[in-house]
């Protein structure tokens, strides 16, 4: 009997040890699993991010794609106004020593707080220029150059010259018309902040920002919401400019770097003057380029966000790429969204049918060319007159009627479309197509 019982008393604790073992490896995976997720987001968001681009881009890089995170905060802003608002310039501050850049402070004439925007993003505006006897609405777009207030916003305007050996070309429009004529007090017509060019806050990968010329405005955007917030990611920020006449904020990055250990700093100069000391002025003689990038960089992964003149642009994308950084890490805007470069593009096979695009305004049938970005590059391309704004799908001036067609949106509009209408600059033919332009 004492033998019967020892047995059934062994036979009792090995069942118990047995459910309290499978509990225990139940609770362990499901937390292996559940810290995967925290720990790489990244990798969870990728695979619909693939997705994404290669269903709306035909592009080698992917100029912009967004998360879900991205997207819930994208649409309080884009959804806050519909057409443009009424803003008054609250402060005007000259940047650089030249006083070829200038910051604009804008606030909502209604008083009402100001929606959070996705740092890199843009302001679309129409402005009343007046040319000798009569005043034309320009619409153009300025990145945003700060940290999203709830009281204004900020932009910060280059003026742009006319082209050296050039003077028959006429100097920029818009920033003469912003530098020279707009005062505190003014009142400007803003719509509310887009563009697909911003900071992927939900990815916690480190960050470099790299900004040529007035291409620096939406990485300070970036920096100072990263920075303002605390974050611990690592940053690195390359700004390129001719020297120290030309550069802006620079006692504001030199207090970020000074105040914070994950904030790396070059700044390049390409010709400095003889002021300019090196190691204090800046940190690098020469351009923003893929040798000193490889130079200063751990070698690890990288998001990489890049704006500044074309002629950087086309160095250091495909630059990237070829040093081995994926595709969907880089983001890219030259020179603001009114110029987005243009990467070799998918190519139909040798069955495809010729498209031909007919300009009925214009008289004008055309066979499409399959290296065009879009319908606007080449409508302009065949000297069709097409009214034409940011070049991003955000200000909705070059809405065409289709007459008749199908085309198909290289990325989703910001504006509204209406029906049996397009937008030009984000979107090309799917078949023979006709446009009331």
């Amino acid at each position: 009997m004492t033998m019967t019982t020892g047995i059934l008393a062994l036979i009792i604790l090995t069942v118990i040890l047995l459910q309290v073992a499978v509990g225990a490896l139940l609770l362990y995976f499901h937390s292996k699993g559940h810290y995967k997720k925290l720990d790489n987001p990244v990798d969870e968001a990728e695979p619909a991010q693939n997705t994404s681009t290669k269903a709306t881009s035909t592009t080698a890089v992917s100029t912009i794609t967004r998360s879900t995170t991205d997207e819930e905060s994208y649409h309080p802003a884009e959804a806050a106004w519909k057409g443009f608002r009424e803003f008054i310039v609250q402060r005007r501050v000259p940047e650089d020593s030249q006083h070829s850049v200038c910051s604009f402070y804008l606030a909502p004439t209604d008083g009402q707080p100001l929606p959070p925007f996705i740092p890199g993003q843009f302001l679309t505006f129409k402005l009343a220029i007046s040319d000798t006897d009569q005043t034309k609405s320009v619409v153009r777009c300025y990145s945003l150059s700060d940290a999203p207030r709830s009281d204004y916003y900020r932009i910060s305007v280059k003026r742009a010259q006319a082209p050296v050996g050039l003077p028959e070309i006429p100097a920029g429009l818009a920033s003469s018309f912003l530098h020279d004529q707009v005062r505190e007090g003014d009142t400007l017509q803003v719509r509310a902040p887009g563009g697909h060019f911003h900071l992927m806050e939900a990815e916690p990968l480190p960050i470099v920002l790299i900004g040529g010329g007035i291409g620096i405005t939406p990485m300070l955007s970036m920096l100072n919401t990263l920075l303002e917030n605390g974050t611990d990611r690592e940053i690195w920020l390359y700004y390129g400019v001719c020297n120290g006449a030309d550069q802006i904020m620079k006692e504001h990055l030199q207090t970020f770097a000074d105040n914070h250990h994950n904030f790396h700093l070059y700044i390049c100069y390409s010709a400095p003057l003889e002021s300019d000391i090196e190691g204090i002025d800046y940190q690098h003689k020469g351009r923003v380029t893929l040798h000193l990038l490889r130079d200063t960089l751990k070698l690890m992964r990288y998001q990489f966000y890049v704006c500044g003149p074309k002629p950087m642009m086309e160095s250091l994308v495909p630059g990237l790429q070829e040093w081995g950084v994926d595709s969907g890490d880089i983001y890219y805007e030259s020179f603001g969204p009114a110029s987005l470069i243009k990467h070799e593009q998918t190519q139909p096979s040798a069955s495809a049918e010729p498209i031909t695009v007919t300009f009925s305004e214009s008289g004008k049938s055309i066979v499409w060319d399959v290296g065009a970005a879009s319908l606007l590059e080449f409508a302009e391309t065949n000297n069709i007159d097409v009214m034409s704004g940011c070049h991003a799908g955000s200000c909705g001036t070059c809405q065409t009627k289709v007459k008749s067609g199908e085309v198909e949106y290289t990325q989703q509009p910001d504006a509204d479309v209406e029906p049996g209408h397009c937008l030009l600059c984000i979107s090309t033919p799917r078949c023979d197509l006709t446009l009331e332009a």
